[in-house]
């Protein structure tokens, strides 16, 4: 498979004015870009840029607001809602984030629910914004149902991804980001992209729920849920807390990038910890590093060369993406080519 490695800034500014060519704001356009880019650099490519095509498609077949920011449906002490009123999922995900950080300032605790809102991206962008205010920040959200409950066969759940990250100063830092799927649906997508004809065992079923490493055969069947029936009851953990509690779109009522036939409808949930109101910021940070210390200093299981905890392999790439740019498939870069050809942007050459 072939790559064009592009550094992060030419890659989020192509990518903005692609958005911008599709009637997004400048604000907004930037802030998708960069949450795309963010996920390229930390090597999370299917959360990155091979989703502007989906988003793109979305703002061209009418299926997504362009200029929609939403509204708060209510609020009550530390408990907001908010109705995204089919906007772009990033900037009301950054509503929600300033609203979410303002109610923990107040209570301790916020947290905030979206309902009738897009594609956010990875979760771990919205946390780590939460976070990096001095709270620990937990992002879930319900996604596009391609997942059976376990023992089906029908599609009832979203990957339905939990996120958590803390505020440290970097020997501290644990950021976890992870789908209740054995892999979110972007990779087996990226698969695809990359011409692989093949998947790892354990990552997807054929639509009636027997295992399958055909990339063709999961694109159009079932995600595997991570851990079997536990996996199923995080999904449906996320489900209601995002779904059913914010009072919007459930399990098989909400649409998604790939199905055509309805919008989105997810639901997003944001919650916001206030870490001084239980001890001093730094001694947090402290015990963190402790914490991080402890669990990295257990000797290495046979085959491996040391114990890694939530979100080093990231930050390592992203170290690595910083310095040396970012590969983005040869077929996917000649897509978004195209995509400028037909919106009048002048496209990139590197």
């Amino acid at each position: 498979m072939s790559f064009v490695t592009v550094t992060s800034a030419v890659l989020s500014d192509y990518i903005q004015r692609l958005l911008e060519a599709s009637a997004v704001d400048a604000g907004a356009a930037k802030l998708i870009a960069d949450s795309l880019v963010a996920a390229n650099l930390r090597g999370v490519d299917s959360h990155g840029v091979q989703l502007l095509p989906f988003y793109i498609e979305q703002l061209e077949n009418g299926r997504v607001s362009a200029t929609a920011r939403g509204r708060v449906v209510s609020e009550s002490g530390c408990c907001l809602v908010y109705d995204g009123e089919n906007g772009l999922g990033q900037p009301i995900s950054e509503i929600c984030c300033g609203h979410v950080v303002r109610l923990a300032r107040q209570h301790g605790m916020g947290m905030v629910l979206t309902r009738e809102s897009n594609h956010f991206g990875a979760a771990a962008w919205w946390a780590q914004r939460i976070s990096s205010q001095g709270m620990v920040g937990i992002v879930l959200c319900n996604a596009s149902p391609m997942v059976a409950p376990w023992q089906g066969c029908e599609p009832r759940f979203g990957t339905n991804p939990i996120c958590m990250s803390v505020p440290s100063t970097g020997g501290g830092g644990w950021l976890l980001d992870m789908a209740s799927t054995t892999v979110a649906m972007g990779k087996v997508y990226g698969a695809m992209v990359r011409g692989e004809p093949s998947i790892p065992a354990g990552w997807a079923m054929d639509s009636e729920g027997v295992p399958t490493t055909s990339t063709e055969t999961a694109l159009n069947g079932l995600l595997m849920p991570l851990g079997g029936y536990k996996g199923s009851g995080l999904s449906m953990m996320v489900e209601i807390l995002c779904g059913a509690l914010s009072g919007g779109a459930m399990s098989s009522e909400l649409g998604g990038l790939r199905i055509q036939t309805r919008p989105f409808r997810v639901g997003q949930t944001f919650l916001a910890i206030d870490v001084a109101r239980f001890m001093p910021l730094e001694q947090f940070q402290e015990r963190m590093e402790r914490l991080v210390t402890m669990v990295k200093s257990s000797r290495p299981a046979r085959g491996y060369e040391e114990v890694l905890v939530a979100g080093e392999p990231e930050w390592r790439m992203e170290a690595v993406r910083k310095r040396e740019g970012i590969p983005v498939p040869v077929n996917l870069w000649e897509k978004l080519g195209e995509i400028a050809a037909r919106k009048g942007v002048a496209p990139l050459t590197v």
